[in-house]
This record gives structure tokens, sequence and C-alpha cells, in this order.
């Protein structure tokens, strides 16, 4: 099936339900296919690329694991979860892979949450056209967006990055009176972690008055998809960070005037 551009179904790879990392309350995510970036220390190394149906080699065995679905075949999920919503303040998550890279679709889902009186989050990078990023907003209650390396050649370079389009769909966030804006920083060694990269994050969240980022130390979780999806994984032998690295980090943070909570590790 080619991609379904009327939002009526979208292309998934995965749904956890009881997520306490993804935006406030215990949350349901929904993984979408598809991602423009080429970060090499993607924990979900299968959502990149098109907005296609992905196959993949584990165990010795071919698997297609993604799949296409309608809005109603994931509310149906959602709603099984609705429990711990009320209680936590929790609602529905859509990650990727990035998922505005299916506009329309991410759209559809999140309005059919609010109707239904769940609270919604995006995990974004920013990397698409503005004019769809303004047509999903609206929708969204919390916004996860991650800021990563800001050279705008460098970012063009290493992951396929328009630096200037994620400023653009960030600062359309902000303006957006709907959405609460989390940005994040994913602390990955040699390349966000640069001096010279953190100071132009710090420059860049202070200009527009953001006093409060999260950062999310590196980690190997995705390392075995690598090899399911048949490619090289080049941070293999990138070793963690140390407590006293992500405590420095933290440190140069405040010191800059910005509180930056640590997550993704709990």
């Amino acid at each position: 099936m080619a991609r379904d551009r009327s939002g009526k179904k979208g292309l998934i790879f995965n749904i956890q339900r009881y997520s306490i990392h993804d935006g406030p309350g215990i949350r349901t995510i929904v993984f979408f296919q598809g991602c423009p970036l080429r970060c090499p220390w993607c924990a979900n190394p299968e959502s990149q690329g098109p907005v296609a149906p992905l196959t993949w080699v584990k165990n010795g065995k071919k698997e297609t694991i993604s799949r296409w679905v309608t809005v109603d075949e994931v509310m149906n999920e959602v709603r099984k979860d609705e429990i711990f919503y009320s209680s936590s303040g929790g609602g529905l998550t859509l990650s990727g892979g990035e998922c505005l890279m299916q506009p329309e679709f991410a759209r559809n889902l999140l309005k059919a949450a609010k109707d239904e009186g769940y609270t919604t989050a995006i995990e974004t990078a920013g990397g698409i056209a503005n004019h769809h990023f303004k047509k999903v907003i609206p929708y969204v209650d919390e916004t996860l967006y991650d800021l990563k390396i800001m050279n705008p050649l460098r970012a063009r370079a290493v992951i396929g990055e328009n630096v200037d389009l994620i400023k653009q769909n960030f600062e359309t966030a902000l303006a957006e009176p709907n959405t609460h804006v989390t940005p994040r920083v994913p602390l990955i060694p040699g390349y966000t972690t640069l001096p010279r990269n953190l100071e132009q994050i710090a420059d860049y969240v202070l200009e527009l008055g953001i006093s409060e980022i999260h950062i999310l130390p590196f980690h190997q979780f995705g390392m075995q998809k690598w090899n399911y999806i048949g490619q090289e994984y080049t941070m293999r032998n990138t070793p963690l960070l140390t407590n006293d690295e992500v405590n420095n980090i933290h440190h140069y943070f405040a010191m800059r005037g910005i509180d930056a909570i640590i997550s993704g590790l709990e």
C-alpha cells in the first residue's frame, strides 16, 4: 500500500503501553514508520527512511515489522489504559521515527485522542515542512522537541538535518498556545556533547527565554536492531558517559541559568 495522504491510515511499527518517560503521567506510545534523519546513534533504526513497510531478519527469520492501521484501530489500543490516564494525567504520545512525516494521520489520531479527553504528546525533531507542522501542533498538549547538532553544515553532513527548519518549527511550537514545549538534548559523545554544540544550544534556548531543558544520556539500547536491518552500528564502541561527565554538562547549563533535568534512563 502506498502512503495514505488522506490521514485515514498510518504506518506504524509498534505500540507501547504503560510508558512513564514520554510525556506526563502514564502513556501509550505509537511509533510511526519513517524518518528523514539518519542519526548513527538511533535506538529505532528500523524507523529511518521513507514511509514504507519494512522487513528485518531476527533470529534467522524474516519479519515485516511495520503495518498500516486506522485511527480507530489505534484508539482501541489506547482506550485499554484509560483508567491509568485519568489517575496520572497521562494519555497518547506519538513517536517514531519522526511521527510528523505522516502529518495527516498524526493530526487525525491526536484529534481523536483529544475528543475522548486524553492528553496528547509528540516526540519530534521537527524535520518536516513548516506548513505540515502547523497543521498538527494545535492538537498537541506536550511537545518533546529534540535539539541535536546546531552547526548547520555539520548537522546536514552527519544526520541530514536542516537546522534552520528545526528552529522554525521549534519556534512555531513555542508560539502555539495549546502546547507546552520541552526541549530535549540527547547527549551523544563526539556529537551533541561537544562544548561548542552545548554552548550553541544554551545560547539558542536562552535567546527564546527558555530556562529548562531535558538532557538524555547516550545509551546502547538499540544496538541489536542495526543487525536485524543489516546495517553497521558505528556507535558500538562508543563508551557511555560517566556520571561525572553528565554532571559536568548539567553544571554547565546551570551556570548558564538553565535547569537541565536528566531523564530517559530511569
